[in-house]
């Protein structure tokens, strides 16, 4: 298939239509934002390191039964995926207190919560994306009850197949954000992507990010720690 016109023009990536209404092209770009937009820069290679781990992981997740928008990967930073009707949340799981929860609740940073956390936030860069919960959600006529019950089931599984799969590789899984949609038949999907700048990586021994917080807070070298990610997901799902 081919790109036809963008659709969206976000930070991270572009969305095309396609000839067909039920597939999207998605472009990975090198362009990299935190703190909503403040600090930006551009990555050498991000894009086409976020493609193919984002790929590698899509297909993972869809060999052990969940459904996504992943179809195919086309080149070094693009994918085909199933057009969705793209439902205005993102859904964080917290395995390890890190980040914007550990400033918010004042707790020590790499703090074990008794049971993984799971939150809500409405998707609004304008609003600054803020947390809500499933009584908002239902209220406001975002999702219905049963699509919320449905997610966190899928959420729960994918956060055990991505501990899975990541201690395989030496990498702790602090938490991740994920986003879900409709297909063009209704049906719930995940979409967007889960690469480093979705999720929080740490390296299993020396607890070194391997994620977005390396730009976040200015501390190594970013393109290094998403190759070394993508090599050993490589090593672990190529190469048995």
């Amino acid at each position: 298939m081919k790109k036809q016109t963008l659709i969206y023009n976000g930070k991270s990536k572009q969305i095309f239509a396609t000839e067909s209404q039920n597939f999207i092209i998605m472009t990975y770009k090198d362009d990299e934002t935190a703190y909503f937009g403040v600090k930006k820069s551009v990555i050498p290679n991000k894009g086409m390191l976020n493609n193919k781990i984002s790929a590698l992981i899509f297909k993972y997740l869809e060999k052990n039964g969940i459904y996504t928008h992943f179809v195919e990967q086309l080149d070094e930073s693009e994918q085909l995926c199933r057009r969705a009707t793209t439902l205005p949340l993102e859904f964080i799981v917290r395995n390890i207190i890190a980040g914007s929860l550990s400033r918010r609740l004042d707790i020590e940073e790499g703090t074990v919560p008794e049971q993984p956390i799971y939150e809500i936030c409405l998707k609004s860069d304008v609003l600054r994306d803020p947390m809500i919960n499933r009584y908002h959600v239902e209220g406001l006529g975002i999702a219905k009850e049963e699509t919320l019950n449905q997610i966190l089931v899928i959420l729960k599984k994918i956060n055990e197949l991505l501990k899975n799969l990541l201690k395989k590789s030496h990498i702790d899984l602090i938490d991740f954000k994920v986003e879900f949609g409709f297909d063009t038949e209704g049906n719930l999907m995940l979409i967007d992507e889960i690469s480093p700048d979705t999720a929080r990586f740490w390296d299993s021994e020396s607890h070194e990010h391997l994620d977005r917080d390396l730009f976040r807070r200015d501390l190594g070298d970013v393109e290094t720690a998403y190759k070394e990610v993508l090599a050993r997901l490589e090593n672990v799902l190529q190469n048995g």
